[in-house]
């Protein structure tokens, strides 16, 4: 393993801390990996953020190096990450990331067709993503998919990833686009070309103003109005 693939692995590994309800009366469920848990020792990950903005409650149950694929029990319930944080219950909302570390430690960012049609097809219809985001939706909750960050002009132990993240991510804005109840937010555009202040110390994870910005957009959407 190279060493900017270990620093990456790290990274993810040390980066938060699945965190507990802060009230039983939640009605926002966010779930992910560390890019959504990030800042929430200090209270600024993107959960807490959306929790500020909103003013209501948001329960946070992502966590570090938690990955989107997974296998299944036998009665159909997820065995581990992403898919298995989400609970069912009465959520108005659903928050949901994930994927980077599928791409990152399952297939070194490198010959991921296999991982990307895994989780989901080109055309965005079929794998374990659309599976999961509906089985959200289909359970009376709206669905909010949130993208990674980009590092445009900047080295980062991440670069080499770009081209399977964006193809990863124009499949699920693919989905989106044809599906009631699951919104794509892109964070594509957040962090500013040749500027380190967008990213934690491991030029991998979103710094506070990042967490802020990326928190404050996905608030924009649960505040808008329902048709």
């Amino acid at each position: 393993m190279n060493k900017l693939l270990l620093l990456g692995c790290l990274g993810v590994l040390l980066g938060c801390q699945e965190m507990p309800a802060s009230t039983p009366d939640a009605k926002v469920i966010a779930v992910g990996d560390s890019l959504m848990a990030w800042n929430g020792t200090s209270g600024n990950s993107i959960p807490d953020v959306v929790e500020r903005s909103i003013g209501e409650p948001v329960l946070d149950r992502s966590a570090s190096a938690a990955w989107l694929q997974t296998g299944f029990d036998a009665d159909g319930a997820p065995d581990s990450g992403v898919q298995a944080q989400f609970v069912p219950g009465e959520w108005d909302w659903a928050i949901v990331n994930g994927g980077g570390n599928d791409l990152m430690l399952g297939c070194a960012c490198m010959r991921c067709s296999g991982v990307i049609n895994t989780m989901i097809s080109k055309d965005g219809q079929y794998g374990q993503v659309p599976d999961f985001l509906r089985r959200i939706r289909d359970g009376g909750t709206q669905v909010i998919y949130v993208g990674y960050l980009r590092s445009p002009d900047l080295i980062t132990p991440i670069e080499h990833c770009k081209g399977e993240g964006d193809e990863f991510e124009a499949r699920i804005k693919r989905l989106a686009q044809k599906e009631a109840g699951i919104t794509f937010v892109s964070v594509q555009d957040v962090a500013q070309p040749g500027d380190p202040s967008y990213f934690s110390f491991d030029l991998i994870h979103p710094s506070r103003k990042s967490s802020r910005i990326i928190g404050e957009r996905i608030a924009q959407v649960i505040k808008q109005p329902r048709s």
